[in-house]
């Protein structure tokens, strides 16, 4: 899966102990949604759902 340098700086400000997981949630999300890059918009809407379960 490949990620544009704006979507792995966002990335970044994850906290390194949960961004393993975030990452591969995020591709989780994309490949089922036929994405094969994850920009800033596919970041930020998977964020987003992330902030609905809660």
């Amino acid at each position: 899966m490949e990620w544009s340098n704006e979507a792995e700086q966002a990335l970044r400000e994850v906290p390194f102990f949960v961004r393993p997981a975030v990452r591969k949630k995020i591709e989780s999300i994309a490949n089922a949604a036929g994405i094969n890059v994850i920009d800033a918009d596919v970041y930020a809407e998977a964020r987003a759902q992330f902030s609905k379960r809660r």
